[in-house]
């Protein structure tokens, strides 16, 4: 094991340390490691073309101008990835969608990133299980016989 040195602002360690007493860390540099460890993990999962699922989560501002037309024509342009959604009104003016979406892992990222990018989009996470093995199973769904508006 190497030790290194690391400049951090006072903040930043605050956040450390009370992120390692919350998880229980024995040791500052453990929480460093662990940290450094998901990123990579993460990392690796996003740049890859492997399978995956994934939760997008996001809230957006309902009252800005075309924006859920907008998140619906991007949807609809990646709708191979899409398994399911669920709309819920926050207050007069705030939703939060909830979609849960299978694929490459790339193309996952790629749609998260289209979606929370839109001017409107307040928040936004994506929660990947990447490689999860028979992922595909996922995108057996019924698709509705008859078309249906979204105006």
């Amino acid at each position: 094991m190497q030790r290194i040195t690391i400049t951090i602002d006072d903040d930043l360690l605050e956040t450390v340390d009370a992120l390692a007493a919350r998880k229980g860390y024995p040791t500052r540099s453990e929480a460093v490691r662990d940290l450094i460890r998901s990123a990579t993990s993460r990392d690796a999962a996003t740049g890859s073309g492997r399978p995956c699922v994934a939760v997008l989560g996001y809230v957006y501002d309902h009252h800005t101008r075309a924006l859920a037309q907008r998140i619906t024509d991007t949807f609809h342009d990646h709708h191979e990835l899409a398994v399911s959604s669920m709309h819920v009104h926050l207050d007069r003016g705030s939703c939060l969608e909830v979609a849960v979406l299978a694929g490459p892992t790339t193309a996952v990222h790629e749609l998260a990133d289209a979606v929370t990018a839109q001017r409107g989009v307040r928040y936004g996470n994506l929660h990947v299980l990447p490689g999860l093995h028979g992922s595909h199973r996922v995108r057996k769904r019924h698709v509705p016989r008859t078309a249906h508006p979204h105006d």
